[in-house]
């Protein structure tokens, strides 16, 4: 797919990951529609894409319907949605705040649905492309994160599912999973004082931090492709293939550190909604 001139519509694309993404279509000549919390970073980012802003909760249906309503009337056709928005909490199931547990699945799950039910109709007027924003969180389901690693997990079963639903509609669908992005979601969660070095402490790569233009270079490559997988590092394709593996190594390493963290996760009032993202997706 030649982007130049495609219509991408972009959840989550006031900051992070969405926003670095919109910069490097709009470089290739895309038009952007971008959907969003923070109205004004949000228009700060149409104003450095040329694109078109719509503040939207993509849990709300009726916000959903009116950005995707608006962005086929501004622009015509939705050739390509990336459904992106997403946010994170800190701690463990026992302790957790249980509304900041469940706003995150309904964003980065239910979220996601909504935005692809609300645009797929005009993707598949236009034969174009649905990529749904999953993570390495969905092979790997590490302490801390359970709430988070099913979201992302659905994610990927849902895009499997969908792509075979729509594949003789001339609509391809992929699968994005990103490690650690150093965005604000991420640096935030690093601030914790029990999760942060919970995460520094992962072995290897797993626990390493990437350029989010690392993610906006791979996406775009995707969408060009058409792609089924989108991996940022490259190593998490291979360790897609030794998922069956994970949960004992996870178990192994988790006995060493979960103890202690748990302890100190039970101790404080820090659970909760991380960055400015998690904020803002708070409010709603």
């Amino acid at each position: 797919m030649d982007v130049t001139g495609k219509v991408v519509l972009i959840t989550g694309a006031a900051r992070g990951i969405g926003a670095e993404v919109a910069r490097q279509l709009a470089a290739r000549g895309a038009r952007l529609a971008l959907v969003g919390l923070e109205k004004d970073q949000l228009d700060e980012v149409a104003a450095q894409t040329g694109g078109k802003a719509w503040e939207a909760d993509v849990t709300s249906w009726d916000d959903l319907e009116r950005a995707v309503s608006g962005a086929k009337e501004h622009f015509g056709a939705i050739d390509v949605v990336v459904a992106n928005a997403g946010v994170a909490s800190t701690g463990f199931v026992r302790s957790m705040d249980p509304k900041a547990f469940e706003r995150v699945i309904e964003v980065n799950l239910l979220g996601v649905w909504r935005t692809v039910r609300a645009a797929l109709p005009h993707v598949i007027d236009s034969q174009g492309y649905v990529l749904v924003v999953s993570s390495l969180a969905a092979i790997a389901h590490t302490p801390g994160m359970a709430n988070y690693t099913a979201a992302k997990a659905g994610c990927e079963a849902f895009a499997d599912s969908l792509r075979a639903e729509v594949k003789h509609l001339g609509v391809d669908v992929g699968v994005a999973y990103f490690s650690w992005i150093s965005t604000d979601m991420v640096n935030s969660a690093d601030e914790h004082p029990v999760f942060g070095p919970m995460r520094t402490a992962m072995p290897g790569p797993l626990g390493k931090k990437y350029p989010v233009q690392d993610v906006g270079r791979d996406v775009v490559r995707g969408i060009e492709r058409r792609a089924k997988a989108v991996h940022t590092p490259g190593w998490v394709g291979v360790v897609k293939l030794f998922r069956a593996l994970l949960p004992a190594l996870i178990d192994r390493q988790a006995a060493k550190s979960v103890p202690a963290a748990d302890r100190a996760m039970a101790d404080t009032d820090t659970s909760g909604l991380v960055g400015p993202g998690g904020k803002a997706a708070a409010k709603q």
